[in-house]
């Protein structure tokens, strides 16, 4: 074989991913679930788009409003499967962040320098790429620390209105650095999430009971993930046996209290 007499460019290929000291935390499929949206103004045609299932986009919608704090994506009623969907100008905003960064790929830290003034932004990417098995993501900053004898109370601040208690070792709030007015992020299980109907005489235990409205209910084979949606624009999933769904006649429209005990919070930190 003949050597060719010219030399071809390397050419240099890659996409943006995130990484927090040695942990990396993400890929592009959220904010392609964003774009998406935004091109197809519809959340079933979005997830069609970048090949996610109709459930998966939801629960990603869910979990990027949550860490928001604010609503990302507003949807318009209407029709068996939630009917159209619409981003909000905030949501536009971390788009044009993230395709800027991507654009400037090969001067990323540079750039990063460059948009100090998108740090906020960055930040919330940076969260919405986190992946764990809990389905309910939410960030908020440390409010008050109460310690305990051997467990210690964080009530965390979701917004002014909006605030949820967890509960965890003195070690664990030390190791975390947590301090009041720091960043952080709560992970609640859905299958730890009870639902309750407002009027009702009985008495609960429980420190968390968030009151808010029934958005979405899925039904699988056995269990029924009821999805409750806060004033604030928070969701909370919780999953429930079609049964106990049932019994209690749960229906989308319906006000509902999402129900958690502090010691089921788990917090995380990024820094």
């Amino acid at each position: 074989m003949e050597k060719d007499d010219k030399v071809r460019p390397v050419e240099l290929g890659g996409s943006i991913w995130f990484r927090s000291g040695q942990q990396n935390w993400g890929n592009q499929k959220r904010m392609a679930l964003l774009a998406a949206i935004g091109q197809e103004g519809s959340i079933t045609a979005a997830a069609k788009k970048i090949g996610l299932s109709y459930k998966a986009a939801w629960d990603a919608v869910d979990t990027m409003n949550n860490l928001a704090g604010e609503p990302l994506v507003l949807r318009n009623t209407g029709g068996q499967r939630g009917g159209g969907a619409n981003l909000t100008d905030r949501a536009q905003e971390l788009i044009r962040v993230y395709y800027l960064l991507h654009a400037e790929h090969e001067r990323f830290m540079a750039r990063l320098a460059a948009v100090n003034d998108q740090s906020h932004n960055l930040e919330l990417i940076q969260h919405m790429m986190v992946d764990t098995s809990a389905r309910n993501k939410l960030m908020g900053l440390v409010r008050q620390i109460t310690p305990g004898a051997v467990n210690d109370e964080i009530v965390l601040e979701l917004n002014a209105d909006t605030s949820l208690v967890a509960s965890i070792t003195k070690e664990s709030v030390q190791s975390l650095g947590l301090v009041p007015g720091k960043r952080v992020l709560a992970f609640i299980k859905a299958s730890s999430v009870l639902v309750g109907l407002p009027g009702g005489t009985l008495r609960l235990s429980a420190r968390n009971q968030l009151l808010g409205t029934i958005h979405r209910i899925v039904e699988g084979a056995v269990n029924s993930e009821v999805c409750i949606e806060l004033p604030t624009g928070h969701v909370i999933a919780a999953v429930l046996t079609k049964e106990s769904q049932h019994s209690m006649g749960l229906k989308a429209g319906q006000d509902a209290y999402a129900i958690f005990k502090a010691s089921s919070v788990m917090l995380g930190v990024l820094d």
